[in-house]
């Protein structure tokens, strides 16, 4: 005879919450039957940031194994839910990531306390790898201007990293990142070049001096020193944050040219989003110089139509190809450039063919 086990919503006695603010709860998640809100409201934003995603999982990790199996099926089960947790987390991180890149702070939210909640159930309340949940949502409450909130975050953060030796780089580059975007939107702006230094220390320890997760800091630097009046430092830094995309897009597409084929996905959304925005700034601040540098321009407008190739946004590879070539008629000894323009709008106007 097959029994059929029902999902224990809240077992009895424990208060239902609700997901986004923790008050008392009146309303359940028809479908999951495990998730619970305190206003219409809050249901609808949870579903557009993260729930619709991970409504079904949220069955499939707390349905339990069925009474009286052996122990070895026990354990096959509770390892089976480890990884449905385990990949359940990933995506939350993910989607917060996406709506930070889109700059939806509202909607950073849900996906990030969700992201925060399961990974203190897996990982435990001080493991470090919780960090990257606090960060999104400090990046989110900054977005929003809660800053106090967004303190709150990494004041938790950095006592986590504290209590963790030997914390890897990567997390200490993402660390004084946040921090450095904090104090820039409180005006501390001594305090947020100082974490942005850290910063780009620790990540290019971890990826090198000249590749482009070192140049978010070096491109974060110099919006602070243009809040300070300083325009010819952060002209230096635009720079140096060109350089290292044009040279790390060219490199991808000329892998892509030798193999003869599409590239796999470079980079997911929330990359290519955030990407898009700082390459477009600094083009945008380039042709607002006093003395226009058309050659700068030129490379980061192919450095766009890369990137939106790479992305597979052909219509859009095709519009930052076609400023490019206008950008760099007239100029000498960019014969390479020239080339590499007029293959990338051969290959955009053949993938929309």
């Amino acid at each position: 005879m097959s029994v059929t086990i029902i999902p224990l919503a809240n077992p009895k006695g424990v208060k239902k919450l609700c997901e986004l603010c923790q008050k008392p709860a009146k309303l359940q998640c028809t479908k999951c039957l495990v998730t619970f809100y305190c206003h219409p409201d809050h249901q609808q934003t949870d579903w557009t940031s993260i729930h619709e995603k991970v409504c079904p999982l949220l069955v499939s990790i707390h349905t339990p194994a069925p009474f009286g199996t052996l122990q070895s099926d026990q354990e096959d089960h509770r390892k089976e839910r480890v990884k449905k947790q385990e990949y359940l987390i990933e995506m939350a991180h993910l989607e917060a990531q996406r709506w930070v890149s889109k700059k939806r702070f509202h909607d950073v939210l849900p996906a990030a306390l969700l992201f925060l909640r399961w990974a203190m159930q897996v990982y435990g309340t001080c493991a470090v790898e919780l960090v990257p949940a606090y960060l999104l949502l400090a990046q989110a409450n900054i977005g929003l201007g809660s800053l106090s909130q967004a303190h709150d975050y990494l004041s938790k953060a950095e006592w986590t990293v504290m209590k963790t030796p030997g914390c890897s780089h990567t997390v200490l580059h993402q660390l004084h990142r946040t921090l450095g975007r904090l104090h820039s939107a409180m005006g501390k702006y001594t305090s947020a070049l100082t974490h942005f230094a850290n910063d780009v220390y620790y990540a290019s320890e971890m990826f090198g001096l000249d590749s482009t997760v070192t140049s978010g800091g070096y491109f974060l630097m110099a919006e602070v020193f243009l809040k300070q009046n300083k325009p010819d430092i952060a002209l230096s830094l635009y720079t140096e944050v060109a350089s290292s995309w044009h040279t790390h897009l060219c490199e991808l597409m000329d892998d892509m040219s030798q193999s003869g084929t599409q590239p796999e996905e470079c980079f997911d959304e929330a990359q290519c989003v955030e990407a898009e925005q700082m390459l477009r700034c600094i083009l945008e601040f380039e042709e607002q110089c006093v003395k226009p540098r058309p050659d700068q321009s030129a490379g980061l407008a192919h450095s766009l139509a890369m990137l939106s190739l790479l992305c597979h946004n052909y219509t859009k590879a095709l519009e930052y190809g076609k400023k490019a070539e206008v950008l760099i008629q007239g100029l000498s000894e960019q014969n390479r450039l020239r080339e590499s323009i007029h293959n990338l709008l051969q290959h955009a106007e053949k993938m929309l063919e």
